[in-house]
């Protein structure tokens, strides 16, 4: 049986995020955006003449604030009766503000002002997420969803967050931020652990999406934007791109000194400088310190085991 998919735009501040509707005879939400976006997908279900009150699975690639918060409002809007469904690893995020600002506080937070990035993340926890809450399902690898006779297969795709997971339905793969290009908005690609962010990306290349669907409109190496619904040549390139640019931010941290500086990118201002990176990485939501964090962290771990 096959399924239709609509994206709906969820914008937050300067970032383009994206939900999809997934018109299955259970119908779904992949991803919710924030408690303020979240609250125009009602709007955008009438569009489509479709109800909020209809739709019986919101399934969540990962737990970060843009994916999950708008979760509980959009659960309140289907009446409680759509199942949210979470990795278990994941699940902290949605039943948790507070995790939120640790998760920052732990990989942002060494290179940063800890005070003000947690006062920051506090507020931002409190006015984008519309709720805590119990997710009604955790999925781990392997599991199958029953979307009303249409099977929805969950694929784990650690990196971007230890959780993050993808959803395959009929041939319409679901990866959050799981794959990016070369960063969105902020200019670099985000994730905490660089090995499995990679291992990830060549498992998406392996399930051969028919249509493969981006958390937001990421970007080549050119700054032109993928679309965020791709069909399967769209999906190898956007794919390749990823790879590409994981490739290129190894390599350079593993040219670069880590030196501590007046530079905004201390200590990692050479490997800024040499990946042509001018951002502002202390701008939230940036993903620069967390992904130099993560090469750091597997360069101290393998220092160890050698």
């Amino acid at each position: 049986m096959s399924v239709e998919v609509h994206p709906i735009a969820a914008p937050w501040g300067r970032f383009a995020l994206y939900s999809f509707f997934v018109d299955a005879p259970e119908p779904a939400i992949v991803d919710t955006g924030v408690a303020a976006s979240a609250a125009g997908v009602p709007e955008a279900l009438e569009r489509l003449g479709r109800r909020i009150e209809d739709v019986r699975w919101i399934l969540l690639t990962h737990g970060h604030i843009d994916h999950v918060g708008g979760a509980h409002a959009l659960w309140e809007a289907t009446g409680r009766r759509a199942k949210v469904v979470v990795s278990a690893t994941d699940a902290h995020f949605l039943r948790s503000r507070r995790a939120h600002v640790d998760e920052a506080l732990a990989l942002r937070g060494p290179f940063v002002d800890a005070a003000a990035l947690e006062a920051a993340k506090s507020a931002e926890a409190l006015e984008a997420i519309s709720g805590e809450m119990e997710p009604s399902l955790v999925v781990e690898d392997g599991d199958v969803l029953d979307l009303g006779g249409v099977s929805a297969r969950v694929v784990s795709l650690p990196g971007h967050t230890r959780g993050a997971v993808a959803y395959v339905v009929d041939g319409h793969v679901f990866v959050g931020d799981a794959a990016q290009g070369y960063g969105a908005a902020s200019g670099f690609p985000g994730y905490e652990d660089p090995d499995a962010y990679r291992v990830s990306l060549e498992r998406i290349a392996a399930l051969e999406p028919d249509h493969l669907y981006l958390g937001h409109p990421y970007r080549r190496a050119d700054g032109t934007p993928f679309p965020v619904a791709l069909d399967a040549a769209g999906a190898r390139e956007a794919l390749a791109a990823s790879l590409e640019r994981e490739a290129e931010v190894r390599a350079a941290v593993a040219d670069s000194v880590a030196t501590r500086s007046d530079s905004p990118y201390s200590p990692f201002e050479s490997a800024a400088a040499e990946l042509g990176y001018t951002g502002d990485p202390t701008l939230e939501p940036s993903p620069f310190f967390t992904t130099m964090h993560g090469y750091a962290t597997r360069t101290r771990q393998g220092a160890t085991h050698d």
